[in-house]
């Protein structure tokens, strides 16, 4: 649980200067940032696995993305499909970032990677193995590949780097915020002089059946905060973010998207399944506390919005909660990439960062009519501009884990 930071030797400003990003709706930053200024919809029928017997099977599936063209060290058969996505989204970071790959291994590194499934699709074809083969004769090429561990490890192999401590925190859909926070820790502190950091999930049978089973996913699209809305839709990608402290990034002329302000985490274990109103406020005002801010300064809100009744009726009156009557505009992207599990909140971040960046609000899309309940400025199918100077990211995750995170616009030194 983060909280007020007063030592000013711990207060390095830290600040983004990277971003890869890996979704449904464009792979690479401008397609990304393209995508988000759109509202485009990543929404398809799912060919990542057979989807036979499911009354219905949309997904936000990432089905451009070439992990050959997208890889150069290592080889990517050796790679489970979440670790491809990490490891590509890596590399954009830091071609992003404009740091030649020399001047990264020089460097002390985090990579902090969150995740929900690890290499799901991998344990998918596993169990169908031992179903249909009988565990003795499993592929060891496969079940080489599942650790989860892979997703960070594999990007410190794939760049070279050496004084480097790679983890992956599988704190299930708000783990992207999570290992952006450890980032960020990281490098106020003066531990590591660069993070890479976010998410990734891929796309697989497991996550969807369950989800399915639980009456949760929508038949065609996601619709947050809508009257009319019918349940999530699992996604994919990889969403990573470039941290490094100001004085570092000025140094070397880099750009700089935004600023990293603060964080809060706070785990309630209320319920397995069900988001607790009074922990994710709660959770909020630590976040805000952290990075020094008011709720009145927040400008715009994502939200975890995942487009079911429980979540965001919970979510919307936390938010009621903490910002009073009158809440700042509150988007959901996963109304255009799905919920990509532990990259969600990753992307949301990138999202974040774009929008101070450009100087707009990404929308809410598949909108038809506020739910009364939600009661929020939800920017409706259309993108907004404006001027932003305070961003709130918001993750919410089965068993209680909460991460909000906030961004700012970068002001100078």
């Amino acid at each position: 649980m983060s909280g007020p930071r007063t030592d000013k030797h711990f207060r390095r400003r830290v600040v983004v200067t990277g971003i890869g990003a890996i979704t449904s709706i464009g792979i690479g930053v401008q397609e990304f940032l393209s995508g988000l200024r759109e509202g485009r919809s990543g929404v398809k029928p799912i060919t990542a696995f057979d989807t036979t017997g499911f009354e219905y099977a949309n997904a936000c599936e990432v089905t451009d993305f070439d992990p050959a063209a997208s890889i150069d060290r290592l080889d990517p058969a050796e790679l489970g499909r979440a670790s491809q996505l990490s490891v590509a989204a890596a590399g954009m970071a830091v071609r992003d970032a404009g740091l030649q790959p020399r001047e990264l291994r020089a460097r002390r590194a985090l990579v902090s990677v969150g995740t929900t499934n690890g290499e799901g699709r991998d344990f998918d074809n596993l169990a169908g193995q031992g179903i249909d083969r009988g565990l003795d004769r499993l592929d060891p090429a496969l079940s080489g590949r599942v650790g989860a561990g892979r997703l960070s490890s594999s990007i410190a192999r794939e760049l070279g780097m050496t004084d480097v401590e790679a983890v992956t925190l599988p704190t299930a859909c708000a783990a992207g915020n999570y290992a952006i926070g450890h980032g960020f820790d990281a490098v106020q502190s003066g531990d590591v002089d660069v993070a890479l950091c976010g998410g990734a999930d891929a796309l697989c049978r497991k996550t969807f059946a369950g989800f399915y089973r639980l009456g949760t996913i929508a038949p065609q699209v996601c619709q947050p905060f809508d009257r009319g809305r019918k349940g999530i839709l699992t996604g994919e990608g990889a969403g990573i973010l470039l941290l490094e402290s100001m004085e570092s990034a000025l140094a070397r002329g880099a750009r700089i998207y935004a600023e990293i302000l603060g964080f809060g985490l706070n785990c309630d274990a209320h319920h397995p399944v069900a988001p607790d109103r009074d922990s994710i406020a709660d959770c909020m005002r630590l976040a805000h506390r952290d990075a020094g801010v008011k709720p009145e300064e927040i400008d715009f809100i994502s939200a975890h919005g995942t487009g079911t009744k429980a979540n965001d009726i919970t979510e919307a009156r936390a938010i009621h909660q903490v910002f009073g009557t009158r809440p700042p505009a509150t988007v959901s992207i996963k109304s255009m990439i799905g919920h990509s599990m532990g990259a969600a909140s990753a992307l949301a971040a990138a999202a974040c960062a774009l929008a101070i960046t450009e100087g707009f609000i990404p929308p809410t899309i598949n909108h038809v009519e506020t739910d009364p309940e939600c009661a929020l400025d939800c920017v409706p199918n259309q993108a907004r501009p404006a001027e932003l100077n305070v961003v709130q990211n918001n993750a919410l995750a089965f068993g209680g884990n909460n991460a909000v995170l906030i961004l700012g616009k970068y002001r100078g030194a």
